[in-house]
């Protein structure tokens, strides 16, 4: 059963993630994702191989209701809220994706090549999965914060540190996207 056929407007979502920030700042916050990567980490005792993960745990738990609340919400907004067809993309993008072997292209939000489950019986796409991750891991840890962090959080607190972190976070992927991807596939 879906409840909503069509997406949601561009100034509910930017109004939604504006309240949540002044919110936050009210409350003396900061968002982001990758903080709760080294929260879980130290809640599993990772404190007892590596200083980096000595700290209170407990002052920081309430932006776990971060992580879950992306994993309920994006469970909902998947199977309730969206409709059947997939995302619109350029059709000159759907023909290049698809000589270069992503037939799924216009046609599932994610492509099937790079994470269907066939994937994970492909060696190459498995390490290309792996150092990817890494990377994104490193970055973010590198750069004090993840995309959603810097963004978000850190653009709307005016943080220079931010500014510089995001463009960063643009230009690497417009190196991937138009260097480094087609010389992948």
């Amino acid at each position: 059963m879906k409840f909503i056929q069509e997406p949601w407007p561009w100034y509910v979502s930017g109004f939604a993630i504006a309240m949540i920030m002044l919110l936050l700042q009210l409350l003396g916050k900061k968002f982001g994702m990758s903080s709760n990567l080294k929260t879980i980490c130290t809640i599993c005792g990772a404190g007892k191989q590596a200083d980096f993960f000595k700290f209170d745990w407990k002052a920081h738990k309430w932006n776990l209701s971060v992580v879950f609340g992306a994993v309920i919400g994006g469970y909902i907004a998947a199977h309730f809220m969206s409709s059947d067809n997939a995302v619109l993309i350029n059709p000159n993008t759907i023909k290049h994706l698809k000589t270069i072997g992503f037939e799924s292209a216009g046609t599932a939000y994610l492509p099937t090549e790079l994470f269907g489950i066939h994937s994970f019986s492909n060696p190459k796409i498995l390490i290309l999965l792996f150092v990817g991750g890494l990377f994104v891991g490193f970055g973010a840890r590198y750069a004090n914060g993840c995309t959603s962090g810097h963004a978000i959080s850190g653009l709307s607190n005016l943080q220079r540190p931010s500014l510089i972190a995001v463009i960063g976070f643009f230009i690497g992927g417009l190196i991937m996207t138009h260097l480094l991807f087609p010389l992948i596939f």
